[in-house]
């Protein structure tokens, strides 16, 4: 995932990182869990987006050493 070029995988990894990494960060400075606001009232849904935080946090340690789930050149689109 380096590099202005991300393969949509990538990206898509990225988002929900990003997700997840905002959210705990209103849940430790703000005491608020925005995806249990969100989707409280749906735990299904809520248990999906927590599940695809936590894929997407472990796609995205991996991407560390330059393993792209996609791509075996890395994530770098072809040209």
């Amino acid at each position: 995932m380096t590099g202005s070029k991300r393969c949509a995988v990538c990206k898509v990894v990225a988002v929900l990182a990003g997700i997840g990494a905002l959210n705990w960060g209103f849940v430790a400075f703000a005491g608020v869990d925005l995806v249990a606001k969100v989707l409280g009232a749906i735990p299904l849904a809520a248990k999906a987006v927590y599940g695809l935080v936590a894929i997407a946090g472990a796609l995205a340690i991996l991407s560390i050493f330059n393993l792209c789930p996609c791509q075996k050149q890395g994530c770098e689109t072809k040209k």
